[in-house]
């Protein structure tokens, strides 16, 4: 089994945390989004995975060093691939043309799932959805009474489903996946303007790949500062008892830490009431705040602050009042 995650957008809706870092790099409850999804995908797979394929701009060495670790943590090949024009999500895939073959799953990087079952990797193709009051920003698909997906459609403006696609395909073929996007390119098949994976979805279905929809028990988005902040909340939830939350050099002096929370190396906690739903990055120090349900990157100072659905980045620092902030690496806020 392959994985091929396509994560080369710039993350203009997470600005400012995605000015110096890739969006699926940001850290939940602890760990980078894109780490998250491919330990989830491995769980679910019942072989071990081969190789996984990143997608990405160019993000620089760092990066990339840090999703090679990623893909080793599951004991599997890491490939880098470059999408340097944003072209559409078929576009995207294609980048990594020499992994497309055998059994593939395809997971866009801005999307993490909670799931309890087993990839029946004896289908033609999987789709997982996922039941939306607003489907208009998402590809959809209709299906029949025999469960079978009938039709794709890339961002309906009228209705014609609610089931949503989140973001993560299988294929038995992955070869013949990469020759149904590569006709896209050659033949210029654009939906509103970009190669879409709807598409060549549309067309393997009418030469008789059968598309079954896959369902997830909870579907969490990280498109945006708010979104994110409910999925570290989610995570925590999901993964309070595990000791991956906690690291044994962290600091509470006349504190309180209200569980489930992410606490991460030499952080301080000082005259402070730290969660529920708080992540603290490596480095960082709280000293006479209340924080709840945020994310603080590394190596940040918070003081005399009371914070709530917040992020702040690494290498900053906020002394104020109470709010609602976003704010980014290296800024420094006194109110």
């Amino acid at each position: 089994m392959r994985i091929i995650i396509p994560m080369a957008g710039m993350g203009k809706r997470m600005r400012p945390h995605t000015l110096t870092v890739p969006k699926p790099l940001l850290p939940v409850a602890g760990k980078p989004i894109v780490q998250h999804l491919v330990e989830e995908l491995a769980k679910v797979c019942a072989e071990p995975i081969e190789e996984v394929a990143f997608v990405i701009g160019r993000f620089g060495q760092e990066a990339e060093n840090n999703l090679k670790k990623i893909a080793e943590r599951i004991g599997a090949k890491c490939s880098i691939y470059y999408q340097d024009e944003a072209l559409g999500t078929a576009h995207a895939i294609l980048c990594a043309k020499p992994t497309l073959k055998e059994k593939i799953i395809v997971a866009f990087a801005d999307t993490l799932f909670v799931a309890d079952f087993k990839l029946d990797d004896s289908k033609d193709g999987i789709i997982w959805v996922q039941k939306i009051e607003d489907p208009r920003a998402f590809g959809v698909v209709k299906v029949n009474e025999q469960n079978k997906i009938t039709d794709f459609v890339e961002k309906p403006q009228t209705f014609v489903s609610d089931l949503a696609i989140i973001g993560i395909y299988y294929f038995k073929d992955g070869l013949y996946l990469s020759q149904e996007l590569q006709y896209l390119i050659d033949n210029n098949i654009r939906d509103k303007g970009e190669y879409q994976l709807t598409n060549a979805l549309e067309n393997m279905k009418t030469k008789g790949t059968q598309f079954t929809p896959g369902k997830v028990q909870e579907w969490l988005d990280c498109g945006n500062k708010d979104a994110t902040v409910y999925t570290n909340k989610r995570v925590l939830e999901l993964k309070k008892d595990s000791k991956e939350l906690k690291s044994n050099t962290y600091k509470t002096i006349n504190a309180t830490v209200i569980e489930p929370c992410y606490i991460g190396e030499n952080v301080i906690i000082e005259n402070a009431v730290v969660g529920p739903h708080v992540s603290l990055g490596s480095n960082t120090t709280v000293k006479n705040s209340i924080v709840s349900n945020s994310i603080i990157q590394t190596n940040t100072k918070v003081s005399f602050a009371t914070i709530t659905n917040s992020m702040i980045g690494n290498f900053a620092e906020l002394r104020g009042k109470a709010d609602d902030y976003s704010i980014g690496d290296y800024n420094v806020i006194t109110v």
